[in-house]
């Protein structure tokens, strides 16, 4: 919100400097961006009066000019395309100084001697337009110091409110602030009801009363729109960054300012039959006024009459239904439309307007008729008419239904560490324009005026006392509080000792986006319907990721780009399975690599990864929660993932991740030409650990037996390793498959394991009888179940 300060100051006007006034609206909530002198400085320039022009013998562009001060007569040589006789215009003398030390002499141009110079707005520092001089109204008085007549000694104030405080989005709402924070008196304009000089009107129709609970409509028959706006007007538009366009549109755009209801006129000749507000057509066609022509959705409200859409509700008017210079009659609207009807609506169209700003953050419900007066009253004062009886179309059960608030003095005092005496309670309430009535000793009911959509708590209330009180006057007090300790899960390796151990094997974290390009999920979970986001950042972001893989292989892609040969890449974070209805919001903890084994060195060969330095990296992330005997790794199919290099990683026969190379045909419409090997896993599975047990170190000696097993090529090692374990014994300590070998010599349709089996009794040395039967029964338990035999 943009404002005049000149203007605040005529509502409300306590005795502080600017300075002081910016940074007590900055302390209660109003934070100020910007304060932005009206003009730049400038002395010595006074209103001017053309009174001749004649061609510059020596150049075609110029015109020597005899300008009036008032007094007497000067020769100027200008070259503004808009000089002519009798305009009125800013007028430099001799030795008047412009913006940025520019003194003003006696000179000859082109041989031609010029007594000063006629300024543009952009010369003053009053605006950006530089197409020509500034032009001001016939009555300006000639002579009058410009800095006087446009009263130039003023800021315009920028204030960034929050989405709540739509109230504060006019100079009403500003000025009740001011006045409740210095307890100084707001004087409002006087809003005179207009009487109806004439009987038409246009009936009205709200086919979509929850949407626009409130609409009020005025015929204002034989304006004279050539007329122009009056200098007080443009002006105060101006410097709230708002452009004058003619009387009827100004005026609407000026009550918007002053008291906070967005209006519209319309052309009453484009109007056929009367006005229906409803929802739109799918597919209706608007041209809207700054020419864009949108198709409408059916969740859309628009103002219509009986054969078209005029404009899209609360937003932007029709370019067919808005007023032109040959406009004579006008059809002024006010209205109240629901802030969820309207919210978001502009945004969707591509459009942000003054209008849609201030209905998607709430306008006062109850403020509609006012504006309409006020309006009514500018308009006959600048441009004339006739002014019809106000039409007004309310459904009552439809606005809203605001309750009282119970207000505590005990509640103010422990939340904000201070006791506010009760006269001061009521006095900054009241301030606000909330009703405060007392319902016994230290307790009140607050009533909440229609303005205040953000007050409906106790604690609402107690933050706008804060506010006012001022929060650098609240005391400090540090939080008290008995704090039990929290119980930790033991058991459980927390996240950040997982990061430092993919860390120390040579991964870097890698943070992406949880948005995706729907094409990217498409190719990494094919026939998979993503959850598409409604108003997404770009078209490559619109889908919530269901795997971590694709925004790392966008970041391994981006590092290959780069010339990087050795990637490691980790990321944890939510994948999002599902639709809105039963969304699982999943976290995990996913990896990438590619490239060089190790970093480039003279000590060690240039290998690249395979799929075992991957699944090694993997198997230390399940072994440091101490469970890692719970997991097993199966053949399994991914459609991201290479079909003879995939596997599935169990826990107890649930499915917590899978680990692999990624699958050709996708690395090649990925631009990838070398291998890449991935893993993803559930970090809650792989984050419960297991409690450690100690035992008692054995003083005994330990017996070891090795076997070089024949079996099945088909045999999983993990299988047969199970199979020992099972056979083994209580007192089995360590099992190594520490050889695998299949070619020249044993069947090409089977291979050989070697596996070493280490025994140790707690209490005693084992004897060669009883590692023998034990060996026994194992080769016996494993040539029953694999056909295992042992290699000669």
């Amino acid at each position: 919100m943009k404002f005049s300060e000149q203007w605040l100051r005529s509502w409300v006007s306590p005795q502080v400097s600017r300075d002081e006034l910016v940074a007590r609206l900055s302390m209660a909530g109003l934070e100020v961006d910007s304060v932005t002198p009206a003009a730049g400085i400038f002395s010595g320039i006074v209103v001017g009066e053309v009174l001749s022009t004649e061609q510059h013998p020596d150049a075609d562009k110029l015109r020597v000019c005899q300008v009036s001060n008032g007094s007497e007569a000067f020769q100027v040589v200008c070259g503004a395309p808009n000089v002519r006789p009798g305009l009125k215009i800013p007028f430099a003398m001799i030795g008047a100084q412009l913006p940025g030390d520019f003194n003003i002499k006696k000179a000859k141009l082109r041989g031609v001697e010029s007594n000063g110079m006629l300024c543009s707005a952009s010369e003053l520092q009053i605006s950006e337009d530089n197409d020509g001089l500034m032009e001001l109204p016939v009555d300006a008085p000639v002579g009058q110091d410009i800095r006087a007549y446009l009263d130039l000694d003023d800021a315009s104030i920028e204030v960034d409110l929050t989405p709540n405080r739509g109230d504060c989005l006019s100079l009403a709402g500003l000025a009740r602030e001011v006045g409740a924070l210095y307890a100084a008196p707001v004087t409002r304009p006087m809003v005179a009801t207009v009487v109806a000089s004439h009987d038409e009107v246009r009936p009205v129709e709200v086919l979509a009363s929850q949407a626009c609970p409130r609409y009020l409509g005025r015929v204002v028959r034989n304006v004279d729109l050539s007329k122009p706006t009056p200098l007080w007007m443009v002006e105060r538009l101006r410097r709230a960054d708002v452009r004058s366009i003619d009387a009827a549109v100004d005026v609407t755009n000026y009550v918007m300012l002053e008291l906070g209801q967005p209006m519209h006129a319309f052309d009453l000749a484009e109007i056929n039959g009367g006005i229906r507000v409803r929802m739109a057509e799918e597919g209706e066609k608007l041209v809207l006024l700054d020419g864009q022509e949108v198709s409408l959705r059916a969740d859309t409200l628009v103002i219509a009459d009986h054969q078209r859409a005029l404009a899209i509700a609360g937003v932007m008017g029709g370019e067919r239904s808005g007023v032109t210079g040959k406009t004579r009659d006008l059809f002024l609207e006010s209205a109240f439309f629901d802030t969820i009807a309207i919210a978001g609506k502009a945004r969707s169209y591509g459009l942000h307007t003054d209008s849609s700003h201030r209905f998607e953050r709430g306008v006062d419900w109850q403020l509609a008729r006012e504006a309409m007066e006020r309006a009514t009253g500018l308009l006959l004062d600048i441009v004339g008419g006739e002014a019809g009886p106000i039409i007004e179309v309310v459904s009552q059960e439809q606005l809203p239904n605001v309750a009282p608030v119970t207000l505590r003095a005990d509640r103010i005092e422990q939340m904000l560490g201070l006791k506010i005496g009760d006269e001061e309670i009521v006095r900054l309430l009241t301030a606000l324009g909330l009703g405060v009535s007392s319902s016994g000793e230290g307790q009140w009911q607050v009533e909440v005026p229609s303005h205040r959509f953000d007050i409906s708590l106790e604690v609402d209330l107690i933050e706008e006392l804060a506010r006012l009180y001022g929060y650098n006057r609240l005391p400090v007090r540090y939080p008290q509080a008995r704090l039990a300790p929290q119980p930790k899960a033991e058991a459980a390796v927390e996240l950040p000792a997982l990061r430092r151990l993919l860390v120390a094997r040579g991964y870097q974290e890698a943070i992406t986006y949880s948005f995706i390009d729907p094409k990217l999920f498409e190719l990494f979970s094919p026939g998979v319907e993503p959850l598409l986001l409604a108003n997404p950042i770009s078209a490559d972001m619109a889908a919530m990721r269901s795997s971590l893989w694709p925004g790392l292989i966008k970041a391994l892609e981006h590092n290959l780009n780069r010339q990087q040969s050795r990637v490691r890449l980790f990321e944890s974070g939510l994948r999002f399975v599902g639709q809105l209805q039963g969304l699982q919001q999943e976290p995990m903890l996913a990896g990438v690599i590619c490239g060089s084994r190790l970093p480039e060195g003279w000590a060690h060969g240039r290998d690249n990864v395979d799929f075992y330095d991957v699944k090694a990296d993997v198997e230390a992330l399940l072994a440091s929660a101490g469970a890692a005997g719970s997991f097993s790794f199966v053949p399994g199919e991914h459609a991201a993932l290479h079909p003879g290099q995939t596997a599935r990683i169990e826990r107890d026969g649930r499915l917590v991740g899978f680990l692999g190379a990624l699958h050709p045909e996708l690395a090649s419409v990925l631009g990838l030409d070398q291998t890449v090997y991935m893993f993803e896993l559930v970090l809650s599975e792989i984050a419960a650990g297991r409690m450690p047990q100690f035992h008692e170190l054995s003083r005994f000696p330990e017996v070891r037996r090795d076997f070089a097993l024949l079996v099945d090529r088909e045999v999983p090692a993990a299988a047969l390793l199970a199979a020992i374990r099972d056979a083994a014994g209580e007192w089995l300590t360590d099992l190594r498959l520490f050889d695998v070998y299949h070619g020249k010599g044993i069947d090409p349709h089977r291979k050989s394991l070697a596996v070493g089996l280490t025994w140790q009794h707690p209490s005693r040395t084992l004897n060669d009888d009883e590692v023998s039967t034990t060996t026994q029964n194992i080769l016996a338990s494993l040539e029953q179940r694999y056909n295992a035999t042992l290699r000669k």
